[in-house]
């Protein structure tokens, strides 16, 4: 019997070509493993035609629903909206550009009796030799600075218990809220469990944050929250 909910959100930010399939893929996947789910679409204040797609799905899809910001909030703030947005048990959430398997799912939810956070972790990065390598040492140093010891910050495929975040403050609008996330979630005792997915290349989308602004964005951020977690506790 399936006894969980579970709300499922996709931050998007020009993301028309992949996000209809992404939700395509997805439905079929929580009627099968729960009898309460929900669909979040967060659009970041696209510049293409994400805003109308992403209606026109929830229009299609009865358990599907928007949320629209007026203002670019970034990366951490389309997560953030999704996170406390969410309504049901469980959350799930996956990028809106198709580099993960929507279908992976299942791999994560046979770890809920054990963990709070199934953490996905990249198997193979399908991405540039010098975008593998960044990210590669990117997850070290976070791992290092933050004592986190997980396998693949980065990795943004999660299965979350919605009430782990009652206990913490997402406060990071960058790319770094995946760290400041684990780190906060870590230092609270919560139980991760990691778990291998696959990824693949990006289709039809240019990623956001290998840009020098964005990279510089993160760092900043990361400066912060290492100094509002190690020296004031928060």
């Amino acid at each position: 019997m399936k006894k969980f909910s579970i709300s499922v959100f996709f931050p998007v930010y020009n993301d028309e070509k992949t996000i209809p399939k992404l939700v395509a893929d997805v439905v079929p996947i929580l009627k099968r493993i729960s009898d309460d789910y929900e669909v979040i679409l967060v659009n970041d204040c696209s510049t293409d035609n994400s805003a109308k797609v992403v209606e026109q799905l929830a229009k299609k899809y009865p358990h599907v629903r928007t949320i629209h910001h007026e203002h670019n909030m970034g990366y951490g703030g389309s997560l953030k909206s999704g996170i406390y947005g969410a309504r049901k048990e469980w959350v799930f959430y996956t990028d809106g550009d198709g580099q993960y398997d929507v279908a992976e799912l299942e791999k994560l939810v046979p770890w809920m009796g054990s963990a709070d956070l199934v953490n996905g972790y990249k198997i193979s990065r399908s991405d540039s030799y010098m975008r593998r390598i960044a990210g590669f040492a990117y997850k070290k140093f976070i791992n290092f600075m933050f004592r986190i010891n997980i396998q693949d910050v980065d990795c943004d495929f999660r299965l979350m218990r919605r009430n782990i975040f009652d206990s913490i403050t997402l406060t990071s609008d960058s790319g770094f809220i995946d760290g400041e996330m684990i780190a906060k979630l870590r230092r609270k005792g919560v139980r991760v469990k990691d778990v291998p997915v696959h990824h693949y290349p990006r289709l039809g989308t240019v990623s956001q944050f290998f840009k020098v602004d964005k990279i510089i964005e993160v760092f900043i951020d990361m400066g912060k929250q290492w100094w509002r977690i190690n020296m004031m506790d928060d």
